[in-house]
């Protein structure tokens, strides 16, 4: 995993005001937490190994250079929070092709409410709210392919 993608991490997690965020891909596990001060703790570390601490003040003073942000222009001005993807994969809205949607606009949601699955590496991934709010917007196609902090959802807080 490359530092700037450590930083998008940390970037997105301020933007959604989340405390933790977790991924595995490709045999290698990562997984940030901030502090009550707004510390970070990065483990990054291959699945079977033992983790491997990466310092975080260095990234925390580093990220307002890396430009995450402006990536999705064409997302809406809705007031409120979003939920992004924490990877690289499929958008799908339901868990198979005949059942209903996980959430809808309108649905109320909390931190674990599953609200997609993003299939990554042929592995089907629940993505949660991880914030409480209403759900505002869908703003990913379904079965469409999504990048890392791609906006999914706009959540308007309750």
């Amino acid at each position: 995993m490359e530092l700037e993608q450590i930083r998008a991490i940390i970037e997105m997690m301020k933007e959604n005001d989340l405390s933790e965020f977790s991924m595995e891909s490709n045999g290698l596990k990562i997984r940030i937490k901030r502090g009550p001060e707004g510390v970070q703790q990065t483990i990054v570390a291959p699945a079977p190994v033992a983790a491997t601490v990466v310092a975080a003040a260095p990234v925390a003073a580093a990220a307002p250079a890396s430009a995450p942000a402006p990536v999705a222009p064409a997302a809406p001005a809705v007031e409120g929070k979003f939920i992004s993807s924490p990877m690289v994969g499929t958008f799908y809205r339901s868990p198979s092709p005949d059942a209903p949607p996980y959430v809808e606009v309108g649905a109320v949601v909390d931190e674990e409410t599953v609200v997609c699955i993003i299939e990554a590496m042929k592995v089907m991934n629940e993505i949660k709210a991880e914030c409480k709010g209403v759900i505002a917007e869908v703003l990913a196609e379904n079965a469409k392919p999504v990048e890392f902090g791609q906006k999914l959802f706009s959540v308007r807080p309750k």
